[in-house]
Order: structure tokens, then C-alpha cells, then sequence
């Protein structure tokens, strides 16, 4: 159940905005990525401590850092004091189970969304916290772990595609955030191959495992569901609210990427729906198994139930049974059980029995 809930009693007794990971989460070492461009240029480079940042060309309009690994806190500390963060947001970027979100701190946003991956091998929807702040000519954005996620959209400024080095610091968060929601639709997808092939077992031989199959995937869809909704939240919040550091132009950009959220909400009810049918579909499928077991027996019950009742007749002891001396009685009882099963048979065949 960790995906859908997380431990907090080692932070009882805390501070507010004590920047320490959660206990059992995983420590990455920080990786920064200082990305600087303007629609002429594109400078980049990769350092280990905020010591060994380049000092900022002023030819340059926008600077990305992007930084892997957030349970570094004395990195978390240093970069607080020179991009004068407040402690609750560098509490929320190392506790990596926020609830998606965006906080306006006036001289900054403070943006918090999923990145969702399919676990082919496990068949489970994982997940991990991108953490993203916006200011009015910077961007960082935090991620857990590597591989580097924003690859796609380092390539199209380092090839200059499309206006993303024509705009400013707000148009890379949107592009940042518009390249989470798209790997929403991939995640889908294998959902959808999975409940496909669910949807196969329940129509033909369901077993146990097929149950299993069944819970565990409503199990992830509510997971997903868990992720998407507050996410949607934070995206109409940027694209409705007139925030200092998002253009009009962004916002409208901020709009598709919400549509797309609704799309993927949509597909997701649709998913669940499907799963519950399928759990329908599957104890009928069961039921109607073992009434057709009931049956069966049920008939050969009955069958049996006069020809009980003729042996135990034939099978008492008594001395005067005039049927016992006759020459023809053995074979002549057999035909009449014999007859009456199948008259029965007949019977229960007329009626659409069997």
C-alpha cells in the first residue's frame, strides 16, 4: 500500500520545513544540468555542487537548472539560500509523496507534478516527483532519479526547434509540464494492452490468477486516478490565474495541456468502468460454471432417486417376495430402471433441461 499512502510518524515533533527525506526513500546523488540559451545561442554544461556554477551571460534569457537526486540536503540548503527558497518549499521537494499542486511565493512559482512509467516486468504504474520552480527569467526543475526525463526537450533547445528559445522562462515550464502529461497517454496504453488481455481471460477460462489480474488492476487505475486529478487542478490554476511570472501567450498553451489532462481522465474512467465490468463479467462467468456443475449432479441425483427407491425395495429381506422366485425378475428389474432413466432423460431433454 505505499503507493497510496506514505509514513509520516518519523516527521512528528519536526520542525516545519526540515528539508529530510522520508525514511526508506531512495538517496540519488545530485546531478545538475545548467541548460542557458536565447534564440541566438544555447550554452550548456553538467557540475556536481552549486560551487562550480557558471556565472550567467547576460546574452542569455533564460537559465535551466535542472538538478536528479532531491535528497541531498545540504545541496537542498545551498541552493535555498541563492535562489532564496522558502524552507516548506525544500521541505515538499525532498518528501517526494506532495499531492500535484502549484504555490505562487510572489517572486517565484512552485510547481509540483508526476512522471508516470509502466513496469512491464511487474505490471504496475510507478511513479516519481518532479518538482519545478519558476521564476522570472530561471527555471529548476527536480527530479528523483535518473535517466534524465526532460532529455526531449534539452534536444529541441540545443537544436533550436520550434519557439521555445523565441520565448521566455514560463513557455520551458510549460514544456516541461506538456512532456509529463504526453508520457501519461504511453502509460495508458500498456494499460490498456493489460486490461485487453484481462478482458480475454474473463471471456474465456478465468482462473484464479485472472481475479488476481482483475484487482490488480483496478488497483493501479485507482493509483493513476490518484496522480492525474490534482494534477488537473494545477494545470487550469496556471492557465486561469493571472500569475506575474506566466504570459498570456503560455497560457493558452497551458490550455491544451489541460484538455489533454481531461482526455486522460476521461480515458481513465472509461478504464475503470471496464475493470468493474470485467469483475462483473468474471464471478458470472463463475456462477454460471458452477450452475452448470449443480446441474449436472442435480440430474444425476434425480436419475438415481427411483432407481434407489426400486433396489431398496428389491434389497429387503423379507421370506414372501413372490418377485424373488420368478425366473425373469433380475433382468426385468434392470429394464425398469433402465426404462425410467431413460424416460427421465427424455423428460429433462424436452423441458431444455440438458
Amino acid at each position: 500500500m505505499w503507493k497510496f499512502f506514505n509514513k509520516r510518524t518519523e516527521r512528528i515533533g519536526k520542525p516545519p520545513g526540515t528539508p529530510e527525506p522520508a525514511e526508506g526513500e531512495k538517496r540519488e546523488s545530485v546531478v545538475a544540468r545548467i541548460t542557458d540559451y536565447a534564440e541566438g545561442q544555447c550554452l550548456q554544461q553538467t557540475v556536481e555542487s552549486l560551487e562550480e556554477c557558471p556565472p550567467r551571460d547576460e546574452a542569455t534569457a533564460v537559465r535551466w537548472l535542472d538538478l536528479s537526486g532531491v535528497h541531498d540536503v545540504t545541496f537542498l540548503e545551498q541552493l535555498g539560500e541563492s535562489f532564496s527558497l522558502h524552507p516548506l518549499v525544500l521541505e515538499d521537494i525532498a518528501h517526494t509523496a506532495q499531492r500535484p499542486k502549484v504555490e505562487d511565493y510572489e517572486e517565484y512559482l512552485y510547481v509540483v507534478a508526476k512522471i508516470l512509467s509502466y513496469n512491464s516486468n511487474t505490471s504496475e504504474v510507478e511513479a516519481e516527483q518532479i518538482s519545478l520552480i519558476l521564476g522570472p527569467d530561471y527555471v529548476i526543475s527536480f527530479q528523483e532519479r535518473e535517466p534524465d526525463v526532460f532529455q526531449p526537450i534539452r534536444e529541441r533547445i540545443i537544436q533550436a526547434k520550434g519557439r521555445i528559445r523565441k520565448m521566455g522562462a514560463d513557455y520551458l515550464a510549460y514544456a516541461l509540464v506538456d512532456l509529463l502529461v504526453d508520457g501519461y497517454f504511453k502509460v495508458l496504453e500498456k494499460v490498456s494492452e493489460a486490461l485487453e488481455d484481462l478482458h480475454e481471460e474473463v471471456t474465456g477460462e478465468p482462473t484464479d490468477d485472472t481475479l488476481k489480474g482483475i484487482h490488480s488492476a483496478k488497483r493501479e487505475l485507482i493509483f493513476l486516478r490518484k496522480s492525474v486529478w490534482p494534477l488537473r487542478e494545477a494545470i487550469n490554476n496556471l492557465a486561469r490565474t493571472d500569475f506575474d511570472y506566466m504570459s498570456d501567450a503560455t497560457r493558452l498553451y497551458l490550455r491544451d495541456v489541460y484538455d489533454h489532462t481531461i482526455q486522460v481522465i476521461d480515458t481513465l474512467e472509461s478504464f475503470r468502468d471496464l475493470a468493474s465490468g470485467m469483475l462483473d463479467t468474471y464471478l458470472t462467468s463463475i456462477s454460471n460454471r458452477m450452475n452448470e456443475v449443480m446441474k449436472v449432479l442435480t440430474i444425476i441425483a434425480t436419475i438415481f432417486i427411483p432407481l434407489t427407491f426400486i433396489a431398496g425395495i428389491y434389497g429387503m429381506n423379507f421370506e414372501y417376495m413372490p418377485e424373488l422366485q420368478w425366473k425373469w425378475a433380475y433382468p426385468a428389474v434392470w429394464a425398469l430402471m433402465l426404462g425410467l432413466a431413460g424416460l427421465m432423460l427424455v423428460f429433462f431433454k424436452r423441458k431444455n433441461w440438458i
